[in-house]
């Protein structure tokens, strides 16, 4: 049985006992209301499988919004506000986050700010919303196609992590969490990375602890991002203009967001290995543990132009200067990293080769 881990405030919970801390923590606190946020397939797949371990005497009310990263945003937070008031929410509410990536990081925000804040409990039901979006207090909407530009860190009660939501999900699902947990890997535990390029046949779930741990490590040590906390953004500087790039443009297949942020970890990789002498060898050992995992994306030249432009809005940078985390080696990185324009270029170029 997996222990549980202490986050700042919180804790996360594993398995079959997070059920029953949930239970606790409702009982103590008394909530008025329990409101259950979910999207139309974590209701139809997800939810049947919560209600049945949870069991409450509280009021319960299911809030359902469309999924996808398209609805992250605060047309959809006033949807969710207007539905927790006229059901007759209070400050003595509590709301679930039952869902990916989009749910946590919504719903969060939407408890925070609802009557200046209630007590939320986040349930990733994704890969990626287990290793990386439930945990760490960040919480917030994109901004049109910019993401993650309006939110605040607030804290849940505590996280509840079941690996048997992950039989929910689509196998593009999963790969979409994997980036985030090579990221740990070349960011902060070799070991983590190495696991990933030699087994194709992965065991997810042995991944998911580690990947919590180093994330939770980084958080506490920095909850605010100032210092070491940036190397969670290692891949996410050019992948996350890359993901909106593909978002907002009308004849292009959305990515999702680890097969960006992978794209993102090539890209970073060769400009570490350009500014920071990042062993070139390493460089192609990234780009092909990628490569063996995800479809490569042929990134048009005419596109680069729109995607640097997408890059100056990164929350990262200051002074209207794009700020990278690269690498010297693995483990080893480097913060606010400046790259020239033609290097992000180059490093796209290298990606396509």
């Amino acid at each position: 049985m997996m222990k549980s881990i202490k986050a700042i405030s919180y804790p996360v919970h594993f398995q079959d006992k997070a059920y029953k801390e949930l239970s606790t923590l409702v009982t103590k606190n008394n909530y008025s209301t329990i409101f259950i946020l979910v999207d139309e397939n974590t209701f139809e797949h997800c939810y049947p499988k919560f209600i049945r371990n949870f069991s409450a005497e509280n009021r319960i009310e299911i809030i359902e919004i469309e999924s996808g990263e398209i609805n992250k945003n605060l047309e959809t937070c006033i949807g969710v506000w207007n539905a927790i008031t006229e059901l007759g929410g209070d400050r003595k509410s509590l709301l679930i986050t039952l869902g990916g990536g989009v749910i946590t990081d919504l719903g969060g925000f939407v408890a925070s700010c609802f009557k200046r804040g209630i007590d939320f409990v986040n349930v990733p039901t994704t890969l990626l919303s287990m290793v990386d979006a439930s945990v760490g207090g960040k919480t917030g909407v994109d901004l049109g196609v910019l993401k993650n530009q309006i939110g605040l860190f607030a804290n849940p009660e505590m996280v509840l992590v079941d690996a048997a939501y992950l039989e929910t999900v689509t196998p593009r699902e999963i790969k979409s969490g994997m980036a985030e947990i090579i990221k740990y890997g070349v960011t902060y535990d070799i070991k983590l990375f190495n696991e990933i390029k030699q087994n194709k046949e992965i065991h997810i779930k042995d991944l998911i602890f580690r990947s919590i741990e180093i994330k939770n490590e980084v958080v506490l040590e920095d909850p605010k991002e100032k210092n070491i906390r940036k190397i969670l953004n290692f891949g996410h500087t050019l992948g996350h203009a890359i993901e909106s790039f593909y978002l907002e443009s009308e004849n292009k297949e959305n990515l999702t967001h680890g097969e960006a942020i992978a794209i993102g970890m090539v890209c970073e990789s060769y400009m570490s290995s350009k500014l920071l002498g990042f062993p070139a060898e390493k460089v192609a050992e990234v780009k092909e543990v990628v490569l063996a995992i995800y479809d490569k994306i042929n990134l048009l030249k005419e596109d680069f132009v729109a995607i640097i432009e997408l890059l100056k809005h990164d929350k990262k940078n200051v002074n209207g200067q794009v700020n990278f985390v690269l690498l010297n080696d693995y483990e080893n990185f480097k913060l606010d990293c400046k790259v020239a324009e033609e290097l992000i270029i180059e490093s796209m170029e290298f990606y396509n080769l």
